[in-house]
């Protein structure tokens, strides 16, 4: 991955972070790894356990939810099993799968379009 990639990755990540906090989305972990993956965000919203993959794109016009395809999804199925028996000792908990897309615009700007329950396992 290219510097330019993972510098608009990591504003995107941060903006998120923000995003989310301002929605009422407890942030739990970012970034959490484990063999089987990674989750962008492991957050708590009304008592859910939401693990959130963030996309960033500098341009609109893409869907972000075609960008987590069905082999992505699965590994995120995995990371979230991981980190519940990880956290919580057990994968039986409420919990769901949100993107959020960002998108930056041609002046800096950002903008967040989140997808609740945009997959289910």
């Amino acid at each position: 991955m290219s510097q330019a990639r993972k510098k608009l990755g990591a504003a995107g990540e941060d903006f998120a972070l923000r995003f989310l906090l301002a929605q009422g989305y407890e942030i739990l972990e970012k970034n959490y790894r484990a063999k089987c993956g990674e989750v962008d965000i492991v957050a708590r919203e009304a008592g859910v356990i939401v693990f959130i993959e963030v996309k960033t794109r500098q341009e609109d016009g893409w869907d972000a939810f075609e960008a987590v395809h069905p082999q992505k999804q699965q590994k995120l199925y995995r990371t979230a099993e991981h980190f519940l028996l990880a956290h919580f000792g057990s994968v039986d908990m409420d919990g769901r799968f949100d993107v959020l897309a960002v998108y930056i615009g041609p002046d800096g700007s950002f903008r967040g379009d989140l997808i609740k329950n945009a997959f289910y396992k």
